[in-house]
């Protein structure tokens, strides 16, 4: 005899949230999954009122966007909720970021007066620490990646191994010095979306084809902003903004 289905709301959402979320420390290095979990024990937690999918199996109404690879760090991580009652996106926000772990960490939560939100990640910047990497060394990596017009890189994916153009991902690129650490190069890389995805790791391993740059140590990596790309296609702005921009008009 089939059980019966869980008593869960599965009307419409009357609402849409939209969270930016951080990964930081060692929360890094947890999994997609990992934060899946984490955050519908965290919906219960904070008693937030979600809307179910129908069907034998409900499920809460969570949409992710391109979420970064496991081992890094994010301060743009995206998460859309569909609740079942108006929520004050606020109070959502302070709930939500109580009820997880730290460096797990909800940074904004606006509602969602927009459409097509995934279509608006159109490129990342990346910050690219280089332990006992010369800031001479670095920068003349990049020159000659900038300068190239393609460069090869491998990669296993789940339909196998692929070869794309690292290099044609790449919009902007720069080296410096960290502050506090005149032996660890820094890269930024403002790096666009698309398919396959162009990784760091993939920028690396194309700078190590072009100009045998190999760091001796691990690189560390953070996602400083995702969002979609101004009129010069080389700034990304703040996926939000259109949102908040709406916030005085109709519902």
């Amino acid at each position: 005899m089939a059980r019966p289905s869980p008593n869960r709301d599965t009307a419409p959402p009357v609402q849409r949230l939209r969270l930016r979320y951080a990964k930081r420390g060692r929360l890094r290095f947890s999994s997609h999954r990992d934060f899946q979990r984490a955050l519908e024990r965290a919906l219960r937690r904070a008693d937030v009122p979600m809307a179910y999918s129908a069907g034998f199996s409900p499920h809460p109404k969570v949409s992710y966007a391109n979420s970064a690879p496991t081992g890094v760090a994010s301060e743009a991580e995206y998460v859309e909720l569909g609740v079942a009652q108006r929520c004050d996106p606020v109070e959502v926000c302070r709930a939500l970021d109580e009820a997880l772990p730290p460096g797990l960490d909800v940074v904004e939560v606006v509602e969602a007066r927009t459409s097509d939100f995934a279509n608006r990640l159109e490129a990342s910047v990346w910050r690219v620490e280089l332990p006992q990497v010369s800031l001479t060394d670095a920068a003349a990596a990049i020159s000659t990646l900038l300068a190239a017009d393609e460069v090869l890189v491998e990669r296993m994916t789940k339909s196998g191994l692929r070869t794309f153009n690292a290099r044609g991902a790449v919009i902007r690129a720069e080296a410096s010095c960290a502050p506090d650490d005149s032996d660890c190069a820094i890269l930024t890389l403002v790096v666009r979306h698309g398919t396959p995805s162009v990784r760091p790791d993939d920028i690396l391993s194309a700078l190590r084809r072009v100009a045998d740059l190999v760091p001796p140590k691990p690189s560390r990596v953070t996602r400083l902003a995702q969002g979609p790309l101004d009129e010069s296609g080389t700034v990304v702005m703040d996926p939000l903004a259109q949102d908040r921009a709406s916030e005085t008009g109709p519902r």
